[in-house]
């Protein structure tokens, strides 16, 4: 096997560095597993390129906050000969917020992924916890340290136990020097040694050993405190070296500033096994618990060392079983008793070091080394079943979440379903509108199609009622509604009328009953006069697709079937005084919900079969796929300044829910009509943008709340949860159960041969 590695790398001094470095020589240690051709793509803390001098392995840089690198990465990774993809996750080696930028990254490798989680949060925020989910999702194989990493995957992340292995943090494979030269060093010669090493930052917790050697020193005047490492860079930008010389000035303040030596270096790892194997025992006094995994911890238990800690995640697991002592946080008390009772007892202290050492002998990186290849084999194996599984199968239902009203029932109450949310709570202060009313009566006929649901029937009369408060006494519409359930405007849009005679035609048309059925088209019938006064392109455009299913339930209803022919004609003008050779659409520019338009010619051939609205719509629609669909996931034409007939630039931000709905609706139709799997195929592409396919490869669907973000900004999703983004993902979800059941029934139709023709297996 040939791996790309994904990390920072040494000589950049950081911890996740090392690591990688020791994982990439562990694993080719075994030449015949492993190809010597196995590269790196090291992670750059600054904009510089030649910032460090990386060594010949180092085949490709991305500098951290510049977004193209990531990309350019993925392509050089794909383009390569590697069978496989290792990413060091740690937050804050990698770019945006809480390191977005490396999603782009990973959802466009080519390659199967394992990624070793370093850090995992108990108590994440929405961005952290999204992105664990969706590197999780894009990984063929998750790698922790701890069996407390595990639990937190699983309960926390609801990432599958199967896809994760725990894999103990690697040693270096090294044996004290019977001639030691640390131990003849000034810190160490003739001396009782406390030892600390790694970057040095508030967190360490450093003051509390100092706080402890008063008490120490009382009885051990031979003991020095030694603390190798320099000040984490981070610190330095910011503070400079304020809490390195905070903790010279408490102990000058203690008296024990003789009994207290900074080592200010970086070093190697043979240099660091000797600084453990020449202290008496090793320190680590993080303030907090939140340690999921520790570097130092595991070099300093491989070592062989006497290891006193704090209970941190990982100390507890690691010193269980006498490996090591423990003492509270901040505890310099505690930490001064147990320091002096080992240095008075030489067995206990011995006893410590050999549980260390025994145990530490299964860590050291060969036998790590070799279980990462185990892991390996298995996930190229697992990837190369996966793709050959997907290319049988255009739709994937194992990936959608299940169904749940829960965040639209969250939003409705006995008046209709609240217009806005904050995150996910309902906004109650922005009233209602009867454009989300009918969508959401559009998706209760679905849910209760689809699953018979009891919940979707008990909510269908809450949203008809609501249709029926707001149509005026000609059979019109008013739009917004307060929460006091005040009307705030006379006559509502154009869009919101198509959108309601849309909702009222398909219930008539898909009515659980004949009650709901006759009050739908007492409603539909009242608003027909005002079919004929529509003049905007999208207002018309719903009201045919209403118009279309209320011909489907009543075939010899003639002056509906004109209404609608009359209402297709400036569509179909409008298209064919726009078009040009490079310009094939409606108007002079492109804007919101345009799936709509395509549609409603689809609609419109199905119950008439005109040839044109046929034509006119699979024309379209090619053009609207090869404006949004051309990176291989869904780019809708974003509201922040839309696509213009001459102009080259689409707006790519922001991304509307209601759009991709559109979309999944549109070819839905068109594979209905035409029997093309193709359109199933961009169908899902389509739907797939609200689980993380989009430019950013962040999900809109909140697995937490049932709901679905407000759209995707340049720089993360828009966290507010309203009616309308909600009911397209429910709408679109369920539209794709239903080319589920199509494709089903297509290859259950016995033409198996056709069907992978066409879905090009």
């Amino acid at each position: 096997m040939k791996i790309a590695y994904i990390s920072s790398y040494p000589p950049r001094e950081c911890g996740i560095a090392t690591f990688n470095h020791n994982l990439l020589r562990a694993i080719g240690h075994d030449k015949v597993a492993v190809s010597d051709d196995s590269f790196v793509v090291a992670m750059n803390d600054a904009e510089g390129l030649d910032e460090y001098e990386y060594p010949k392995e180092v085949k490709y840089i991305i500098r951290q906050e510049n977004q193209k690198d990531y990309i350019r990465a993925a392509d050089y990774i794909n383009t390569s000969l590697a069978d496989a993809c290792i990413l060091e996750h740690e937050f804050g080696i990698y770019g945006g917020e809480s390191g977005v930028y490396i999603l782009p990254l990973i959802a466009r490798l080519k390659k199967p992924l394992i990624t070793i989680f370093h850090t995992i949060l108990k108590d994440p925020n929405y961005m952290q916890l999204t992105i664990i989910r969706e590197i999780a999702k894009h990984s063929s194989r998750i790698v922790v340290m701890s069996h407390r990493a595990v639990r937190f995957l699983t309960s926390i992340y609801g990432i599958p136990f199967s896809k994760i292995q725990l894999i103990e943090h690697g040693v270096p494979d090294l044996e004290a020097k019977v001639e030691n030269p640390v131990k003849q060093s000034l810190a160490f010669k003739n001396k009782k040694v406390l030892f600390t090493f790694g970057l040095i930052s508030r967190n360490k917790g450093l003051e509390t050993v100092i706080e402890a050697l008063p008490a120490i020193v009382a009885r051990h005047p031979d003991v020095m405190y030694v603390i190798l490492g320099t000040t984490h860079p981070g610190v330095v930008k910011n503070s400079g070296e304020e809490y390195r010389d905070s903790l010279k000035r408490l102990a000058k303040k203690l008296n024990v500033e003789a009994n207290l030596t900074f080592i200010n270096k970086f070093v190697s790892e043979e240099e660091l096994f000797d600084y453990l194997t020449a202290a008496d025992m090793y320190i680590t006094p993080y303030l907090n618990e939140a340690q999921i995994t520790s570097g130092t911890l595991s070099y300093a238990v491989g070592s062989g060392a006497a290891v006193i800690s704090t209970p941190y995640w990982h100390a507890q697991e690691l010193l269980a079983e006498d490996r090591g002592r423990l003492f509270d946080f901040r505890d310099s008390e505690g930490l001064s008793v147990i320091v002096n009772e080992l240095l008075s007892d030489e067995e206990k202290l011995n006893l410590l070091k050999s549980n260390a050492y025994e145990y530490g002998l299964h860590l050291r990186w060969p036998s790590t080394g070799q279980v990462f290849i185990d892991v390996l084999d298995e996930a190229v194996s697992k990837y190369l079943s996966e793709m050959e599984k997907a290319g049988k199968q255009i739709i994937d239902p194992d990936m959608m979440p299940a169904f749940s009203l829960a965040h639209i029932q969250r939003l409705t109450d006995d008046t209709g379903i609240v217009q806005h949310a904050k995150y996910g709570i309902p906004n109650l202060k922005e009233g209602y509108c009867l454009d989300d009313n009918s969508r959401a009566l559009i998706l209760a006929i679905l849910a209760y199609q689809q699953n018979k649901s009891k919940g979707a029937l008990d909510l269908l009369p809450i949203y008809l009622s609501f249709i029926q408060y707001m149509q005026c006494e000609d059979g019109n519409f008013r739009n917004f509604l307060s929460f006091k359930r005040e009307y705030l405007d006379e006559v509502g849009s154009e869009d919101s009328f198509g959108r309601t005679v849309w909702a009222l035609g398909y219930l008539i048309s898909n009515a659980p009953n004949n009650s709901y059925r006759e009050f739908a088209k007492d409603l539909f019938l009242k608003s027909a006069d005002h079919f004929k006064r529509l003049t905007h392109l999208r207002g018309i455009a719903n009201t045919i697709i209403g118009l279309a299913k209320y011909v489907e339930a009543h075939p010899y209803d003639g002056h509906i079937r004109e209404q609608m022919d009359l209402l297709v004609a400036p569509l179909k003008a409008s298209y064919k005084v726009n078009k040009t050779s490079e310009w094939h659409w409606f108007e002079e520019k492109m804007t919101y919900d345009n799936g709509i338009l395509p549609l409603a010619l689809f609609c419109h051939y199905e119950v008439s079969k005109d040839q044109e609205s046929l034509d006119i719509g699979l024309e379209s629609m090619a053009f609207l796929s090869k404006k949004t669909l051309a990176d291989g996931y869904l780019n809708p034409v974003g509201n922040d300044g839309w696509l213009f007939k001459e102009s080259p630039e689409m707006a790519l931000y922001d991304q509307q829910a209601i759009e991709t709905m559109a979309m999944v609706l549109m070819y839905f139709k068109a594979y209905e009509i035409t029997g093309n799997l193709d359109h199933i195929k961009q169908m899902y592409l389509c739907y797939q943008w609200f689980l993380g396919e989009n430019s950013l490869h962040l999900p809109l669907y909140d697995h937490e709340t049932k709901g679905c973000g407000d759209g995707l900004q340049p720089h993360g999703v828009n966290r507010n949860q309203g009616a309308e983004s909600t009911l397209a993902y429910w709408i679109s979800h369920l539209m794709v159960l239903k080319a589920l059941e199509s494709e089903y029934e297509y290859i259950q139709s016995g033409d198996l041969l056709s069907f992978q023709k066409e879905a090009n297996i």
